[in-house]
């Protein structure tokens, strides 16, 4: 049971400063932020502190720097977290540990607060390295763990640096990850559909094997569809099928059969790029990809997802190139059915920064589901019932 920000009295906040590891790895082009959802997300947690007289100190990453560069710079964040809040000026500063940021929070008054640069413009960030987690201590009084999608990372700023707080606490975006997620783990509200796309089947497999046993229906497309497909033996064409964990998709087939749902025709084209795409049912030509899940399938899958309104439907990952309007058919039909299943009653999730692009490309909003996931592989990790440092570091004595 994690120990949440309300659980402290208000008293304990009030002049004291509280490190915020949050997660604003958001896409940043010529200093102007694309998708702020996880900016917005951060605000319940951020305003909660500030308004109990904390100086809300926060820390995140950007990005794979390999060194510190201007276009993996936070400072853009922080304008666009200003303009959220609106009610003031969110501080910035060049470095997230050293003198500089001493003095920026020595001088902060109460309800400031204060973005720190790129994490990851200091490799021992990654390494979890003992020095620079003192060094991020040593900067406030509470640690609070707000970024659940950083949370399967051994990191200084989640594991190391926490641990030597005598007060760590989860944020309400963490805790609310940790409450949807494992109703999902560990008793989902029947029935529960399970809607899989994307590529990579081995990022999904130890979610999978968790899931599989409590689901009711399993909705297989994008990708992932054709090795399922393979397994079966239909010709699948130049469609990518992933041979390393073949004979886990069959056993899986073996196993789980009768709840599983593949798609039985396909949008296809030699490539992506084609300026032409046609609709195929049952095997795929050998000169061609499957690009998207075909019309039929569209109907078969939409009347599970949104036609009942009752259980939980969690989705990962979308059912084709939506990116390409000729592919983007069957994405965009589950998208608008997760948001029918929600007005109709289901408990509604969607996981991954793909299917969350996917969402907002549909027209339907964060307000049209029960939860959206910002965690993408610490989803699936959290699913599978892996560590996670992040949360362990939370709880240890």
């Amino acid at each position: 049971m994690l120990q949440i920000i309300s659980d402290l009295e208000d008293s304990q906040y009030s002049g004291k400063t509280t490190l915020v590891r949050v997660d604003f790895n958001v896409s940043v082009n010529n200093g102007l932020i694309a998708e702020d959802y996880r900016i917005r997300m951060t605000l319940p947690t951020i305003e909660y502190l500030t308004k109990r007289d904390s100086k809300v100190v926060l820390a995140s990453h950007l990005g794979r720097p390999q060194r510190p560069q201007s276009r993996y710079s936070l400072r853009p964040v922080a304008k666009r977290l200003s303009e959220i809040i609106g009610r003031s000026r969110v501080r910035f500063v060049d470095n997230c540990v050293g003198e500089i940021v001493r003095k920026e929070i020595e001088s902060m008054d109460k309800g400031d607060v204060l973005l720190l640069e790129n994490l990851r413009f200091h490799k021992e960030e990654e390494t979890n390295d003992l020095l620079f987690s003192e060094q991020l201590a040593s900067l406030a009084d509470i640690y609070v763990n707000d970024a659940f999608s950083t949370s399967h990372r051994r990191h200084a700023s989640t594991y190391g640096a926490a641990k030597l707080f005598n007060t760590r606490l989860a944020g309400f975006n963490l805790n609310k990850e940790v409450e949807y997620l494992s109703m999902i783990k560990e008793n989902p509200i029947k029935p529960f559909t399970l809607v899989v796309g994307g590529v990579k089947i081995k990022d999904k497999i130890g979610a999978l094997e968790n899931l599989l046993p409590k689901a009711d229906k399993v909705l297989i497309g994008g990708a992932a569809a054709y090795t399922f497909l393979k397994a079966k033996g239909v010709r699948t064409g130049n469609s990518p099928i992933d041979f390393e964990h073949l004979s886990w998709v069959t056993n899986a087939l073996s196993t789980f059969g009768d709840k599983i749902m593949l798609p039985s025709d396909h949008i296809i084209a030699s490539s992506p790029q084609d300026s032409y795409a046609s609709m195929v049912k049952g095997d795929i030509p050998d000169n061609m990809s499957g690009f998207d899940i075909g019309n039929e399938t569209v109907e078969r899958y939409s009347a599970e997802v949104g036609a009942k309104g009752l259980g939980t439907v969690f989705w990962n990952g979308p059912m084709g190139l939506f990116e390409v309007g000729f592919f983007a058919n069957g994405t965009m039909n589950i998208a608008k059915n997760m948001a029918l299943a929600f007005w109709r009653g289901s408990k509604t999730l969607i996981g991954g920064g793909d299917t969350l692009e996917a969402m907002k490309k549909a027209g339907v909003s964060e307000g049209e589901v029960s939860h959206v996931s910002t965690g993408g592989g610490a989803t699936l990790r959290f699913l599978a019932g892996d560590e996670m440092p992040g949360i362990i570091a939370l709880n240890e004595k």
